[in-house]
This record gives structure tokens, C-alpha cells and sequence, in this order.
């Protein structure tokens, strides 16, 4: 992993992105990073227990302290990197589960409120259902009418045309 950096300087990239970061310590990844002379784009916050196919917490009633605890992890590495944002994976859940929805957008006010004074914005990105089954947020019009409705400034929509095309077509 802490290789990649030099790889990605060699092909001429001047900014990485990479799903998680905490197998290695904070100021190890910024060194690595500086030394390369990259710019950090984006990492996720903490999904829970990947190999156990969580992809994220914030969705899932019953998890908010695990989730409140993920973001304290993740400001360290984001402060040692310089980056400015961060993805929140939702997890898998039911958006037609009121309690489900209510968790989500709490997950996502204590998120940006953490990361706002420095400077950072929290992504929600939709995913789509052949890749990731059961993802809670698989719709791009609910993650707009979700931003739109939490109206947070450091709250943005993650756009991946991959996942667009699939979820919704005609690109």
C-alpha cells in the first residue's frame, strides 16, 4: 500500500485516492504522500467490518456510537493528509425504514459538524445494487433531495458515472 504513492508520482499523477488509510499510522501516509508530492483527494471513513461485507454503518439503528467513533478515527488521518474530503459510506439497509433514514441523516449532521472546522466536506456517493447489494443509498434523486433538505455546507454529492449509469441509465 504505502508503495502505491511513489507508482502513482511515477505515472505522472499528482493526486491519489484510496479507500482506507488505517492500517498504517496517520504521519506515515503524510509522509509518504509529501515525499511523492501528491495531494490526498479522498478517503472513506471507516465502513465497519469490511471483510465481513459492511460497507458503512450510518444507515443502521443501534450503531451511532460506532459511527461517532469511526469520524473520530478518520479526523487524525484527514488532518495528517490535508484532505478535504471524506466519504461516508451509508451501509446496506431499507431507505423505506423510517428509523433506517432517521440514523442516516444523523450519521450525516454529526459527520459534517465534526469535519466543518477543518474545512473538510463529507461525500455521500449513490452505489449501485449489482455491485454492492443492499446498499442503503442506491438513488441519485434521494441523495440530492437528502442534501437539499439537510442544507449543509460541507454536505456534497459524490458523482460516479459508473454508478449513475447503472442505477438510473442513460448517462
Amino acid at each position: 500500500f504505502l508503495d502505491r504513492f511513489d507508482a502513482a508520482r511515477d505515472q505522472g499523477f499528482t493526486a491519489v485516492e484510496f479507500l482506507f488509510p488505517y492500517a498504517y499510522p496517520p504521519d506515515e501516509i503524510a509522509s509518504r504522500l509529501q515525499k511523492a508530492g501528491l495531494t490526498q483527494a479522498l478517503f472513506n471513513l471507516p465502513p465497519g467490518d469490511w471483510d465481513k461485507g459492511e460497507r458503512g454503518m450510518a444507515s443502521i439503528p443501534g450503531r451511532e456510537e460506532e459511527f461517532r467513533a469511526s469520524v473520530a478515527t478518520a479526523l487524525p488521518y484527514a488532518k495528517a493528509t490535508g484532505v478535504r474530503r471524506l466519504h461516508l459510506m451509508s451501509g446496506h439497509g431499507d431507505r423505506n425504514d423510517p428509523r433506517s433514514v432517521a440514523a442516516y441523516k444523523d450519521a450525516i449532521r454529526h459527520a459534517c459538524a465534526a469535519a466543518a472546522p477543518l474545512g473538510i466536506d463529507i461525500l455521500i456517493e449513490p452505489i449501485n445494487g449489482r455491485d454492492m447489494p443492499g446498499y442503503f443509498l442506491n438513488d441519485f434523486g434521494f441523495a440530492s433531495v437528502l442534501i437539499a433538505e439537510l442544507a449543509l455546507p460541507n454536505l456534497k454529492l459524490q458523482y460516479d458515472i459508473y454508478h449513475r449509469q447503472i442505477l438510473h441509465g442513460d448517462v
